[in-house]
Formats: C-alpha cells, structure tokens, sequence
C-alpha cells in the first residue's frame, strides 16, 4: 500500500485542516495509508514577542517544510495566509484548496457589535493589517496586541483583558468555537480586507515525489489557486512579508467573466493608507497581481512600508500588533 505522511502544526486548527485534507485523500485514493506528523514550530513557541520581531508568519511554516525536506513528511498543510512567497529549493506549493468565508470576525462579551464600542475600549488582534483597518475606521480605539492559540485567545476575552477581538472566521467555525461568545459581527469585506491567502489550505509537496504530485493535484481548486496567485505575485512585487500591514483580495466576477485584485496598506496606526484596485478580462489575468503592485509601488508604497514597519516597532510603542 501506498503511504503519504502529512506534515502538521500541533495546534488545534492546524490539526483540523490536516484530518481535513487526510480524509479528503483516504476518499479520492482509497488505496493510500495517510498519517500525520505532528510538529510544534517556533511560531507557536514564542508567545511573547510580535511575529513580525520573530521573522513574521514564516516560522509557522519553516519546520515542517524542514521535515519533508529531510524525507521526513511528503506534504504539509498550511494555512495558505501564512505561506511566505518564497518557497525552499526542492519543495513547491502546488495546490490550494477552495476558498471559504474570508471574513474577520468581531468578537466580545460585552458590547454588540464594533459600533456599540466606547471611546477608548480595548481591541485585541494578532495583525498589523487588522490594526491599520480598524484604526482607520476608529482611530479612538486603543489597539492591543494578542497572542496564543485561538482557545487562549478566547480565554483572554472571556477574562476581561480585551473589550473586543478580531479573528478569522473560518478558523472558528472549523473548531465550532462560535455559540459561547454572547456578541459577533462578521465584518463585511469592503470593510475589513482579507490577508493574501486567507480562508484556503496550501498543500505544499516535495517536487520530485509523484505520489504527492498526483494527490495535490486532486486537491486543487482551479480558481482558488488563481486569485490567490495574483495575491502573492502582488506581495511577491512589494516585498511585503506575512505579518506587514497590508491587506490585498482577488475575486472573479463570473457573469462579466472579470477578475478584481484590491489592495490597502499604510500605517498601523491607520493613517497614509493606499488603496487601489484594478480589474482584467480573465484571459489577460496573468500579471494583475504584478500590475497592482507596479501602480501602488508608483504611489509609493515601498517608501510607506519601511515607515510603516519603523512605526510599528518603535520601542515606545509595546502593543505593535
């Protein structure tokens, strides 16, 4: 029998998306044996410092690509929002399964929604793009940073530490966490802009093993893997890492047959935002994503980022996410 080891973070909802796609696997090739190989990465070690300060979203990604490079794995399951564009020597994401809800989700015991916040509450997020698009709209918030799992997260609301978080959605309803917090508003996209990659599985494979090929392949989404490319050909272009301020989304206008690439970055304390969208006829689709960065790079995002990475970590400033 045929074997394919699953290289997985040990966290719940990295656990979750690894049974997910094993058992999607058992069902599409009934005749290979799926285990999976469970890894504690750096990210989720170090709590107590930004990821951004710990060299950003990669470290969630770098032992398990280690693993099947040193024959240990032959794919790993990522949250494609945490995938760096640059992928190592010998290794190639090759398959990205369908999108699902891409929305941020505000969460609190005490207040109903984002509007019902006082001047002053207390937000809690992981993300300098959530931090710029919240204090864009509401610059009276107080903005501090959270770290953990998505339990502990939970927890340190429940406990009175924060007024409110913001969270992926999909993450939470994948564990089912959603019917024991009182208050939840799913966050229109218009108003909240997803990361690159958010709400899709990378499945990531050792390039010359032909059995992963073959399964990646099942388990790609053709349209998925299409927008989500333009998104890191874009962050690709402005040399944004995983954990900058930048938000940018790719969707596909099926009836007028169009694809729409929008991106915002700026400030994490949500001033000198850009904001810029652009539209293709799906044939012409392939360099979009590197159109939009050459016009915001035009504007002066470069020059926006590197000040918005010196704001962001000025020791004066403790809560940098």
């Amino acid at each position: 029998m045929s074997k394919i080891i699953i290289a997985s973070r040990a966290s719940k909802l990295a656990l979750w998306q690894a049974e997910h796609i094993k058992s999607r696997i058992e069902e599409l090739f009934p005749s290979i044996e799926v285990s999976i190989l469970e890894i504690t990465s750096r990210g989720d070690k170090i709590l107590d410092r930004p990821l951004a300060l710990i060299g950003g979203k990669g470290h969630f990604t770098k032992e398990l690509e280690d693993e099947m490079l040193a024959g240990n794995a032959d794919i790993a399951v990522h949250s494609l929002k945490d995938v760096p564009t640059f992928i190592p020597e010998g290794l190639e994401l090759r398959a990205i399964t369908k999108r699902q809800d891409q929305s941020d989700v505000f969460l609190s015991h005490k207040y109903e929604n984002l509007n019902a916040l006082p001047v002053g509450a207390v937000v809690g997020t992981t993300s300098l793009r959530r931090r710029m698009q919240l204090l864009k709209m509401r610059p009276d918030l107080k903005v501090k940073d959270l770290r953990g799992n998505v339990n502990t997260r939970l927890a340190k609301l429940a406990n009175g530490e924060y007024d409110a978080i913001i969270l992926a959605y999909i993450g939470l309803y994948r564990l089912n966490l959603l019917d024991d917090i009182p208050f939840k508003e799913k966050l229109p996209l218009a108003q909240m802009i997803p990361p690159m990659g958010q709400a899709s599985l990378g499945i990531e494979i050792v390039s010359l093993n032909a059995l992963a090929l073959e399964v990646a392949d099942a388990l790609n989404d053709e349209d998925t893997f299409l927008v989500t490319k333009l998104e890191r050909d874009f962050i690709a272009q402005i040399g944004a890492g995983c954990s900058a301020p930048v938000a940018v989304n790719g969707t596909i206008d099926y009836d007028k047959d169009m694809l729409k690439l929008e991106a915002m970055l700026g400030y994490p304390n949500g001033t000198k935002i850009l904001h810029t969208t652009l539209y293709s006829p799906r044939e012409d689709y392939k360099d979009l994503g590197l159109r939009l960065a050459k016009k915001m790079i035009d504007e002066g995002a470069l020059n926006l980022l590197k000040e918005a990475e010196e704001l962001a970590f000025k020791d004066e400033m403790p809560q940098r996410l």
